[in-house]
């Protein structure tokens, strides 16, 4: 019973520390309701456990008489969000508190066969983070397609078929040899951009990713649906088009390709769909795209009656500055209309959220409350800028694994 007590004391002064970060211990006691004596006796066994540190001094309310600050010891433990997506894969190996640490922006191979794509994922991670890798406690992988989680199995993977594969998740864990976990891309990216961009602080938010694929991610009340066989989102499967053509291939990159062939329209790249002085040919093409994604908004509004819709995804950054269109056609149709905003962390929203998801399963070990993991980490230390900064700073990284490879 003395030790279910303690192991308590522990978890709330753990819980009341991530609330408000850096903290002293008088302030633990202040949010988390326990004397400051059991307080002091938990906060030395977590510094003698290597878990929190004291960080330095600020001066108390009262008197002027100074308080210690103590803080969760950041590098004790590193996790990773990665992102295979099917032209790129980016990945972001951060510290406890979410600061990126390395940054990577790398091709996919995908002519490799699923096996070879396996090892190619745990050798690239391996070569990135270096001697880090021994201190990696989670890895958080987003990818194409639904991920069923009770079978272990991905689908409705179009552009990276070697996902689906029904040995490849496995394959991912032993060739990592650490705890993995799998999602959608567009989960973790709303994950990402509700934690640190454009739906920051949204409880009911969507992530609408188009590009080579379209992806959508739901979250009611801060928690990201997923559902028994991972297809919550796929509105891509929707059958909406001409002879039950789905709407994957009305709105993604290749779709608008193949419709513009069959208009006898010569079109090189799909983002030339909406320039600005398109031709009468290509206005009806894009009159069809606009119909197709409305389908996909309203779907994903009464879905989840979002607050905000992020866009994200190479066709994305071709409709941001047209966005109000949509929304005004929204809300016509509803008569209300979520905010819809373009991914403030650009192409790393993925693996940003796949970092998220990481930490907040290192925090549940740690025994933190669920109903404020749920909302951390905190603060802007997955920002687009800081992210930048470290890849900027790593030029060569992706040169230095091709060697590796060779």
């Amino acid at each position: 019973m003395v030790q279910d007590t303690r192991e308590l004391n522990r978890r709330a002064v753990l819980t009341a520390l991530m609330q408000s970060r850096p903290a002293s211990r008088k302030s633990i006691a202040g949010i988390s309701g326990i004397s400051a004596a059991t307080v002091t006796r938990a906060v030395d066994q977590l510094i003698t456990e290597g878990i929190i540190a004291e960080t330095g001094e600020v001066v108390s309310e009262s008197r002027g008489r100074r308080a210690v600050q103590l803080d969760l010891v950041s590098e004790r433990k590193f996790v990773v969000g990665l992102d295979l997506g099917a032209s790129n894969t980016r990945l972001i190996l951060a510290d406890l508190l979410g600061h990126p640490i390395v940054v990577l922006e790398t091709p996919t191979p995908t002519e490799a066969t699923s096996d070879e794509l396996a090892r190619w994922l745990a050798t690239t991670l391996r070569a990135t983070v270096g001697s880090s890798w021994e201190r990696i406690e989670y890895i958080c992988i987003g990818l194409p397609g639904a991920v069923n989680q009770r079978q272990h199995r991905v689908s409705n993977a179009t552009n990276l078929p070697q996902v689906e594969e029904k040995t490849f998740l496995g394959d991912v864990e032993e060739a990592m040899a650490k705890p993995v976990a799998f999602d959608n891309d567009a989960n973790y990216a709303l994950l990402g951009e509700q934690r640190f961009g454009a739906a920051r602080s949204t409880s009911n938010a969507a992530m609408l990713t188009i590009g080579s694929g379209l992806g959508v991610g739901l979250a009611i009340d801060g928690r990201i649906l997923q559902g028994e066989h991972g297809l919550i989102g796929e509105f891509g499967q929707l059958p909406a088009g001409p002879f039950g053509t789905r709407l994957e291939h009305m709105v993604t990159g290749g779709g608008i390709i193949r419709w513009a062939a069959e208009a006898g329209i010569d079109l090189t790249l799909p983002n030339e769909l909406f320039t600005s002085n398109a031709g009468p040919a290509l206005n009806v093409l894009r009159a069809h795209f606009d119909q197709a994604l409305l389908i996909v908004l309203t779907a994903t509004t009464v879905a989840c009656d979002p607050e905000t819709i992020v866009f994200g995804g190479g066709i994305a950054k071709s409709l941001a500055s047209t966005l109000d269109r949509y929304q005004m056609a929204l809300e016509q149709n509803l008569r209300a209309s979520p905010r819809l905003a373009t991914a403030d962390l650009g192409d790393f929203s993925g693996a940003v959220g796949g970092v998220v998801a990481a930490l907040q399963r290192v925090y549940w070990d740690l025994g933190i409350d669920e109903a404020v993991i749920v909302s951390l980490p905190r603060g802007d230390s997955l920002s687009l800028d800081r992210i930048q900064e470290v890849q900027y700073a790593r030029p060569r990284s992706a040169e230095k694994i091709q060697d590796l490879l060779r």
